[in-house]
């Protein structure tokens, strides 16, 4: 029985529970609610999450431990002849688990009986036509060993499934018989329910906080990997960007790093006087109606994905600066050779950065004291001078925080990177030639078929841990000027 099954029969118990709590409850009582000590409801809720508890957290432990130990299993059937390292060991069992899905879809599909299907011991042109007759295709010569080790890991998984309905399911009505029998119209219901959410908030608060630290620490680790393999001041210092896959690479951060501040500077360049400008109007300005209009149609370019800005960076921003400052361009200055340039990427990330600045101003603007406001006016000052010189500067610092935070966000963005600066690791200042950052060479240095064991491999941790602590560093920074800011004013 497949899992989406088990999860919906799961479910329909816990609306049974819930059910049959409550109604057990007011039998218990009489059918008079007053005789409980609990209301109805929290009855048939602690009967349901009896149910679905013990059910669903058994299900997600299976559905994590299964493959990991079928694939245990499976490996001992490879013969260590047949590959030289974890990542070959890794592309057989890609072919192994492929196989076994094809067998699959032959049996469910009829062209393979389930008995064929275990004793299948076919050549490999003959199981690639079997099952390309249902649409499954072999990227490889399948060896006596892979089909093996495929039947094997097909009947391990079909027992794993087997397995794993049953014992949830038990689980699940053990859960609600005992929620049943226990339940009485003299049973404490609501505190058990409510003992039973704060568990359930304290659990999904530690996952966050767990999820979190496994990340740092995966970083951390494969951090320290790198630097045992190559020369941090190297690393830290270098100014040449040079992967070499087969050895001799030099990978010096700093054409990176640089890259990196410099889109995000000419990003913040367009994004802040327009964003802080907007904020002005929409908060001092702009009457109710024109505000209810505008500032929702502005913070609409907060939900664009972000491979759309690249494409937008690509097919549209980089061919109009190719016209105008390219050679034979409007200028006619020869500055720009190709779309993939600084400027590109920065004017575009510029403008996804808008609503960042825009908004976060605009609420900070707004939660500046009227009375500041009106003292200006009482004293004789124009709107105008109101905003510059008693507005802005008691805001000033809630803005900088707004900006800090934009910037964080323009260090960490990858794909109006990748498509509109380009991949050329340089050190330079004219902002009409292709560069590269960080998260760009990140997506880069893990694509592929590289040792993951490798120097070459390895430095994309070492570029995310420095560009963690950056941003990291922008944000808590940024959050301690807002959180003045908001202790002086609330």
């Amino acid at each position: 029985m497949s899992a989406t099954l088990t999860l919906l029969i799961i479910l329909a118990l816990g609306a049974l529970g819930y059910l049959a709590g409550r109604a057990r409850a007011m039998s218990s009582a009489g059918g008079d609610g007053r005789k409980l000590h609990s209301l109805p409801g929290y009855y048939g809720y602690n009967a349901m999450l009896s149910a679905l508890i013990p059910g669903l957290a058994l299900l997600a432990l299976w559905l994590i431990a299964q493959p990991v130990f079928i694939e245990n299993r499976v490996e001992t059937l490879i013969p260590e002849t047949a590959y030289e390292d974890a990542g070959g060991l890794s592309l057989i069992m890609s072919d192994v688990r492929r196989v076994a899905e094809g067998l699959d879809v032959a049996v469910e599909s009829g062209a393979l009986s389930p008995e064929e299907a275990r004793d299948l011991e076919a050549g490999t042109d003959d199981l690639r036509a079997r099952l390309g007759d249902v649409g499954v295709a072999l990227g490889s010569d399948v060896s006596a060993e892979t089909l093996a080790a495929a039947q094997r890991y097909r009947a391990l998984d079909r027992i794993g499934d087997w397995a794993r309905t049953a014992i949830v399911l038990l689980a699940a009505i053990a859960g609600l018989g005992l929620a049943l029998q226990r339940t009485h119209r003299d049973l404490r219901a609501r505190n058990s329910v409510e003992r039973v959410i704060k568990g359930l908030l304290i659990t999904a608060a530690c996952i966050a906080i767990l999820t979190t630290l496994g990340i740092v620490l995966s970083l951390i680790f494969n951090t320290i990997e790198f630097f045992r393999l190559y020369p941090a001041a190297e690393f830290f210092f270098g100014t040449t960007w040079s992967p070499s896959f087969g050895g001799g690479s030099e990978l010096g951060i700093l054409p990176l790093f640089w890259g990196t501040f410099y889109i995000s500077l000419i990003a913040l360049l367009v994004a802040v006087p327009i964003g802080l400008m907007a904020a002005i109007y929409l908060s001092e300005y702009a009457t109710p109606r024109v505000r209810s209009f505008a500032k929702p149609m502005l913070e609409v370019l907060a939900g664009i994905p972000t491979i759309v800005y690249g494409l937008f960076a690509l097919l549209t921003v980089g061919p109009i600066l190719v016209a105008i400052f390219g050679d034979g361009g409007i200028l006619g200055v020869g500055w720009m050779r190709g779309g993939t340039a600084v400027m590109t990427a920065g004017l575009v990330m510029g403008i996804m950065l808008i609503p960042f600045v825009s908004s976060l101003s605009d609420d900070i603007i707004n939660s500046v004291p009227q009375a500041m406001r009106d003292g200006s006016y009482g004293l004789g000052a124009t709107k105008s001078e109101t905003i510059r010189q008693v507005i802005l500067p008691a805001a000033l610092p809630g803005i900088v925080g707004a900006i800090l935070l934009a910037a964080s966000r323009a260090i960490g963005e990858t794909m109006i990177v990748v498509l509109g600066a380009g991949a050329a690791a340089r050190l330079s200042l004219n902002p009409f030639e292709a560069m590269t950052t960080v998260t760009a060479k990140i997506v880069s240095q893990l694509t592929g078929d590289a040792d993951f064991a490798s120097p070459e491999a390895l430095v994309a941790f070492a570029l995310g841990m420095t560009l963690f602590v950056i941003t990291l560093c922008l944000n808590i920074f940024a959050l301690w000027i807002v959180r003045r800011y908001r202790e002086q004013y609330e």
